[in-house]
């Protein structure tokens, strides 16, 4: 799932209220799983000038950069952190693990051929799911329309929940951006 729906979901599922530090939460949670991904393959392609084919179709699927991936996406480890947010009773930590833990849950469901090793340290094993969310060999005429109407009902979702302006604004970008980007899917892949 692309980094704008995985925001947008997290946050209409765990920010409540949509403001301050639980906001922030869930933002972070949503987005820490794909960070790694964004440093490594925004040096590789701006800073180290390597082509777009070597960056995503031999660097991704590297062994150090999996690594990466495995540590970032590990489910083991996210449920950790939610068992000690649970335990400890601290809800901020709380949420962002949570919305993180989602986020995995769907990158697990959606990631057909380039899906992750999600229980790190225990395994390096990748479910290969029959549905992408990018890939037309694999359902994605289906599950891009799905996820953009999804991604609607979330912000309004958020909105209902009266966030400040700046998250009104914020939120509207990300929307947009998940639309262009679930266009792009459909029409080049």
């Amino acid at each position: 799932m692309n980094t704008p729906a995985h925001l947008l979901i997290g946050a209409a599922a765990f920010a409540r209220p949509a403001q301050g530090r639980i906001l922030w939460a869930a933002l972070l949670g949503s987005l820490l799983p794909d960070l790694s991904l964004y440093l490594m393959a925004g040096t590789s392609l701006y800073v180290l000038g390597i082509p777009p084919s070597v960056v995503f179709d031999q660097l991704y699927f590297s062994d150090g950069w999996q690594t990466v991936f495995a540590i970032d996406n590990s489910f083991v480890l996210w449920g950790g952190a939610l068992l000690v947010g649970v335990w400890m009773r601290w809800k901020v930590w709380t949420v962002g693990a949570s919305a993180g833990l989602l986020h995995l849950s769907m990158d697990f469901l959606l990631h057909a051929g380039d899906g992750r090793p999600q229980f790190w340290p225990f395994s390096n094993w990748v479910f290969h799911s029959p549905i992408s969310y990018w890939d037309s060999t694999h359902h994605a005429l289906w599950v891009a329309p799905i996820s953009a109407v999804l991604c609607v009902a979330c912000y309004a979702v958020l909105w209902r929940r009266g966030m400040p302006i700046w998250a009104k604004a914020f939120f509207a970008v990300l929307l947009m951006a998940e639309l262009w980007v679930a266009r792009q899917w459909l029409l080049f892949f």
